[in-house]
């Protein structure tokens, strides 16, 4: 089996850097790059994509609300046009980051706050997958489970990928657990692996409170922001090649 292995990059600001990207993208096949507006600058922006272009990381942008003082993580009221306006902003900026470095935006992902309202609401999700669609209809759209973002995606004739937040837990629909609520969180590594293995072997993942979801991801997403995600990201990857899997970005699955 084919999966991807990704995590969220990027998230540095000027003098300022967040996780150690540098080891990550040689462990990673896809690489969520932040666009400026939860985190991330142009130059910051720049070295990723082409470090990531180097070592044959796919590169996609992550986009979010403008809160880089909450890190994108605080729920803001945007008008539709307005917000639209902002993805459009974002996958732009990327997109010519890395077309100037001679490479090509395979995918895009929505960042904290803004993926948990899209995934949450068809009614705020339709306008930015539609933003998506406009900005280029190859784009795929790489989401933790959501029937919204997947319906939106649907009409918009976008592919979309579902992706396993490993170290992040799940409410019995699915969505993600805030993260204010007590072990949204999952910072033991053995748990986090435990997850993992069941997801890939079984296609079950535990919710919050010990229901039994059915999930099928092809991809797999580390917060490149904890501490330890280099060594959880090898681990991970350990995992799948030793089960038989293929760590392969979702651009280039072949089933």
């Amino acid at each position: 089996m084919d999966i991807d292995l990704n995590a969220d990059l990027g998230e540095g600001y000027g003098a300022w850097h967040i996780g150690d990207d540098d080891a990550l993208l040689g462990i990673l096949s896809s690489a969520n790059i932040a666009c400026g507006f939860h985190a991330g600058d142009p130059l910051i922006m720049d070295r990723t994509v082409r470090t990531a272009g180097a070592r044959g990381v796919d590169i996609g942008a992550h986009v979010s609300f403008p809160d880089r003082q909450g890190f994108g993580r605080r729920a803001m009221q945007i008008d539709a046009p307005e917000l639209a306006a902002m993805i459009t902003y974002q996958l732009g900026a990327l997109s010519g980051i890395a077309r100037a470095a001679g490479q090509r935006m395979t995918h895009m992902s929505f960042h904290g706050a803004l993926g948990n309202m899209a995934a949450a609401d068809s009614t705020f999700a339709t306008p930015l997958i539609n933003a998506v669609a406009a900005f280029d209809p190859a784009l795929i759209v790489v989401s933790s489970a959501s029937r919204a973002i997947e319906d939106a995606a649907a009409r918009a004739h976008l592919r979309v990928v579902t992706t396993f937040l490993a170290d992040r837990a799940y409410d019995d629909n699915g969505l993600l657990v805030p993260r204010k609520t007590a072990n949204s969180v999952i910072h033991d590594t053995a748990l986090v692996l435990e997850r993992v293995r069941r997801m890939l072997n079984d296609g079950i993942v535990l919710s919050h409170s010990g229901t039994a979801l059915r999930m099928r991801p092809r991809s797999i997403l580390v917060h490149g922001d904890t501490a330890g995600a280099v060594d959880l990201a090898r681990t991970i990857r350990a995992e799948i090649e030793q089960g038989g899997g293929r760590v392969v970005p979702v651009s280039r699955h072949t089933g």
